[in-house]
């Protein structure tokens, strides 16, 4: 090879790579939304479907799937405020059970969002109940649970401290956090899920038919 072929200019692969960049963006840019923007965005639009929401998660993933569609089983907890919560008890409205820790980087994310979904829903229409167990690594005991809700002033939703060993299946069997149980006014399961949701992915869920 000759020292003037050697020393021959690379704009071509330069131009190539120019366009390729281009067509990315090109792309970004008139590519459908994914349905959590268009559902959070146009009220006229239909109820969304569960498999539509599935297919738009990222940070997030379904669980449990043997449970779903059956009758959520039953449990009683004490929240931090001393007031006892029956499962049951909330038949006739949604139920969102939302399984965290205070250690959990991804649950605390989380928590704004649930502040927000609170604040505008009526809790005629929705219950939250916010469930930290006590017998996970690191520590996480009831007063450490009770103190961090007196420290964060505006959490709004009821906060329930609980040992694994004395939920029934499947809650018991929660081992990723945040996990969700969406469990609709029949008392049925309607979603179970491993992850950090947002708001507009949460209120989706509850939409869904």
């Amino acid at each position: 090879m000759t020292e003037q072929e050697n020393q021959k200019p690379a704009w071509p692969a330069a131009v190539v790579a120019i366009v390729i960049l281009v067509a990315i963006v090109l792309w970004a840019l008139v590519r459908p939304k994914s349905p959590e923007h268009s559902y959070t965005q146009d009220p006229n639009r239909p109820k969304p479907t569960i498999n539509e929401i599935l297919n738009s998660a990222e940070t997030w993933g379904p669980a449990y799937a043997t449970w779903i569609g059956t009758t959520a089983p039953d449990f009683t907890l004490t929240d931090v405020n001393g007031k006892k919560h029956k499962l049951s008890d909330y038949r006739g409205k949604d139920v969102m059970l939302i399984f965290w820790a205070t250690w959990c980087k991804p649950c605390l994310i989380e928590i704004p969002h649930l502040i927000e979904l609170r604040d505008t829903t009526s809790e005629d229409k929705l219950a939250m109940l916010a469930i930290s167990y006590t017998t996970v690594m690191p520590p996480n005991t009831a007063e450490q649970i009770k103190d961090f809700v007196q420290q964060n002033k505006k959490i709004n939703y009821t906060v329930l401290p609980a040992d694994a060993a004395d939920m029934p299946a499947p809650y018991s069997q929660v081992r990723a956090i945040p996990s969700s149980f969406f469990i609709d006014p029949e008392g049925k399961i309607k979603l179970a899920t491993e992850g950090m949701m947002s708001l507009p992915e949460i209120r989706a869920i509850l939409q869904a038919e």
